[in-house]
């Protein structure tokens, strides 16, 4: 018996020091160059890199050894990279999340010392157009002079016009808003004038921001001298760009959507809303426009469900202090339609969120979760194919909202009731909404790959 044994503890000894050898190996081999480097320029370089968001610049060894303790904490509790979607539930286009695998490896890596690996062949850092998610632009704008934020720790709600003259009219594939104050930018809607063939004869006239909170809609229009010179209204493109915290624009395929710019034209900033600030500041914010040298062949076209939206919000959006609620909107398509991209939107209240649709032979198309929401991270998601949604399908969104002290992010204390308020985008009140981009289905769509631009 013993001989027999005896054997097998030598079989477990050198079967143990060679696992044990193998990990050992496995570490050491375990480089920035090789193992680290791909997983930080995919997923956290394209915020930290000069000129954008982020507070430092991951774009080096260095960089990367420098923040290694506050990139090993934000991983491992998944605050970094953002991505609030649940990868399981639906996949997306250029994603950020990071595998369990990735996450091991980045804290094997820094818990044996951060070898850099051979440094004759140093991994390329990625390549970034300075002040633009695109590339280089073909034409930018900005605003004609900063515009003053006053320290008062108050909300700030404005429209403002940037005149676009060009030579002859121009087909835009994309508008990219570029704030110059993140910090105090929570949201930009921009929308496009567009003037016909001697219906304006100065476009520059006129104020050229006003504030919403102290003058209507068609006060505002007249005050930014918006009109053509006959009184009448011009045509109007709505949401042809916006901004949102953590949002980066969105660029399809050249044959998708875009807009038509005539020789004069006006970017329209509706609405503006500046977060309070303590101190005086300003922003100065600029607009990349990318042209395309004809129209694309399927304009895109949008949905707003909830606040503001096509479908009311069940129960409606009143949140009791010291309550968790939960809300539903749905919405029945008349037509089948190619899902491109969507965009859920709640604010400081927000806890969950999830989109689906449910067809007329009873599956569940899954849109999008998101089961901890987070009010700075709010996205455009774009398919990675379009979503081809029957007709006849319901639209259902679920929003769940917490209204008590558990929630850090609430900006009462104590808790109070807190409502939607007719619309109203102050970041103390709530929103409820799925916006959706989408096309007239066409046969094909469903095998379209979004992520080829």
């Amino acid at each position: 018996m013993t001989a027999f044994r005896y054997p097998l503890l030598v079989f477990y000894v050198l079967a143990l020091f060679a696992c044990n050898r193998s990990e050992q190996v496995e570490s050491r081999e375990l480089t920035f160059n090789d193992s680290i480097a791909p997983i930080i320029f995919r997923s956290c370089s394209p915020c930290h890199r000069p000129g954008s968001a982020a507070p430092f610049s991951l774009l080096s060894y260095e960089d990367v050894k420098r923040h290694a303790r506050t990139i090993q904490l934000t991983v491992s509790n998944r605050s970094m990279p953002p991505w609030p979607a649940d990868p399981e539930y639906t996949h997306f286009r250029e994603e950020k999340w990071l595998s369990d695998r990735e996450i091991e490896a980045i804290n094997a890596w820094i818990g044996t010392d951060m070898p850099e690996g051979d440094p004759n062949h140093p991994p390329s850092a990625p390549a970034f157009t300075e002040g633009s998610a695109y590339g280089k632009p073909d034409l930018v704008v900005s605003m004609r002079a900063p515009f003053p934020l006053p320290g008062d720790n108050k909300d700030r709600f404005m429209m403002m016009k940037i005149p676009i003259e060009l030579p002859q009219d121009t087909f835009v594939r994309a508008i990219e808003i570029v704030p110059g104050n993140r910090k105090l930018a929570h949201h930009i809607n921009g929308h496009l004038i567009v003037y016909l063939a001697g219906k304006k004869r100065d476009i520059q006239g006129g104020k050229e921001y006003v504030d919403t909170e102290i003058m209507d809609k068609h006060s505002a229009y007249q005050a930014l001298d918006l009109p053509n010179d006959d009184g009448s209204y011009p045509l109007l493109i709505p949401s042809v760009t916006n901004y949102l915290p953590g949002v980066e624009p969105v660029l399809y395929p050249e044959d998708i959507g875009g807009y038509q710019l005539k020789k004069k034209t006006i970017l329209l900033l509706d609405n503006i809303h500046y977060g309070p600030s303590p101190v005086d500041t300003s922003d100065l914010s600029h607009f990349n426009l990318f042209f395309a040298p004809r129209p694309s062949k399927r304009p895109t076209r949008d949905f707003i469900l909830g606040t503001s939206g096509i479908s009311p919000i069940i129960p409606p959006l009143v949140i009791p202090p010291d309550s968790v609620t939960r809300h539903t909107t749905r919405y029945t398509l008349p037509e089948k339609i190619s899902l491109l991209s969507v965009n859920p939107h709640m604010h400081l209240l927000g806890k969950s969120f999830k989109a689906y649709a449910l067809t007329p032979s009873g599956d569940t198309l899954r849109i999008i979760s998101i089961p901890r929401w987070d009010f700075r991270w709010q996205y455009v998601y774009t398919f990675r194919k379009p979503l081809v949604i029957p007709a006849g399908s319901t639209l259902v969104a679920e929003g769940e909202f917490d209204n008590t002290e558990n929630n850090p992010l609430n900006p009462f204390h104590p808790p109070q009731t807190v409502s939607e308020r007719d619309g109203s985008m102050r970041t103390t009140d709530e929103m409820f909404q799925l916006i959706g981009t989408f096309l007239h289905y066409e046969p094909g769509d469903e095998n379209r790959d979004l992520s080829k631009q």
